[in-house]
């Protein structure tokens, strides 16, 4: 009686290893992990901005004398970020106190302030960061960020296409025509 070997020939396992090689080469092509974390990245700005937009907005409508700021203010000191940039004192950055990066008092609030800490981007670096500028004169707000997936800026163009001044920075606020940040 002859015995049968069973299992797998070398010839086999390569070929295998082979297959599933090419598949999950086409797979990290196919997903671009580099750009999912982009985009998650600009997930993150959009929702911090309408965070802070939002708080403004109360803080607009809940205070008798509102004090939105004067000034550009960003949040890192990388050049390029926003023209005219100051940067607040690294300690207080985040504080939600009127000496944070933006420059508005939400500890007034009845309640206390709608934010716990003031957002940073999540890169916040170069030209990722997070820029205000407020008008005390007109009570108006414009907040800033550059988006640096293609999803957000190119194929759903959400920073050309939210009424502001600039087609490359995606802006967001209560002023008219979103040009209290210029180039």
């Amino acid at each position: 009686m002859e015995q049968t070997k069973k299992g797998f020939t070398l010839v086999e396992l390569l070929i295998v290893i082979g297959i599933l090689g090419v598949l999950a080469s086409a797979v990290v092509v196919v997903l671009n992990p580099a750009e999912l974390l982009k985009q998650a990245r600009d997930s993150q700005r959009l929702q911090d901005l309408s965070s802070i937009n939002s708080a403004l907005g109360l803080y607009l409508v809940s205070t008798s004398s509102p004090a939105v700021g004067t000034g550009v203010t960003t949040v890192t000191q990388a050049s390029g970020a926003c023209d005219e940039a100051m940067t607040a004192s690294t300690t207080a950055v985040r504080t939600t106190g009127g000496v944070g990066w933006v420059y508005v008092d939400f500890d007034e609030l009845t309640g206390g302030s709608p934010l716990s800490v003031l957002p940073i981007d999540p890169t916040n670096s170069g030209n990722y960061a997070y820029c205000y500028n407020g008008s005390s004169t007109t009570d108006t707000w414009e907040l800033t960020t550059v988006l640096e997936s293609t999803k957000y800026a190119t194929t759903e163009d959400l920073d050309g296409g939210d009424g502001g001044t600039d087609a490359a920075v995606y802006e967001i606020g209560n002023d008219p025509g979103l040009d209290l940040i210029t180039d």
